[in-house]
Formats: structure tokens, C-alpha cells, sequence
């Protein structure tokens, strides 16, 4: 499972609202990917479909699709917002990873 804080759903609600995407009805994919300082890193996007291969949560409000192999790196994870004087975005708070860069954009196991 994948939880999603409450200032994170306020962005997300926010985000996909100015895309033209409908929160009650669309979701956030979330996926990991080779890349990064630390080996994977972490991808966000809006989409209208789920596919066949893809596990779908709903935490707060927010309806979440990972693909299979993703989800092995994600399970635990919670999808958090944080702003500041060295950026704003999305952060992900992965129990599974053992190393993370500077930016929080990459982890290792």
C-alpha cells in the first residue's frame, strides 16, 4: 500500500485539477526507474487509464495506480509534499530504501 499525506492530497487535488485531470475519477501513477545518483529513482505522473498489469490503491482520497514491478521497490511508502527555501515537490518517504541522494529524487536498496 501506498498512503498519501494530507498536504500531499491538497497538491495532488490541485495539480490535477490545473492538468485537466479529475481527481474523483483519475490517478496518480507512481512508478520507480533506473536512474538517478543512488541507482533508482522515484517517476509522478497523472493518468486517465489503469492498465491490466497495474495495482491500484486509494489512500485519502487520492487513487494511486503502481505497475508490478514497482510496487516491490514502493510497499510501505508514503507520498508527502514539502516546501521550502531549497524547493518545493513531492517527497517520497520509502521505508525500503536504504540510501537517498541530497535530493530525495533517488534511493538505493
Amino acid at each position: 500500500m501506498i498512503k498519501v499525506s494530507d498536504i500531499a492530497k491538497k497538491k495532488v487535488i490541485e495539480l490535477m485539477s490545473e492538468d485537466g485531470f479529475n481527481p474523483e475519477n483519475d490517478y496518480v501513477r507512481v512508478g520507480v526507474k533506473s536512474g538517478g545518483c543512488s541507482g533508482l529513482s522515484y517517476d509522478l505522473k497523472f493518468d486517465k487509464e489503469q492498465l491490466e498489469a497495474d495495482k491500484v490503491f486509494e489512500d485519502n482520497g487520492v487513487k494511486i495506480i503502481v505497475d508490478k514491478k514497482s510496487f516491490l521497490y514502493l510497499i510501505g511508502t508514503t507520498l508527502e509534499y514539502k516546501g521550502g527555501l531549497n524547493g518545493a515537490g513531492f517527497v517520497f518517504n520509502n521505508p525500503n530504501a536504504q540510501r537517498t541522494c541530497g535530493c530525495g529524487e533517488s534511493f538505493s536498496l
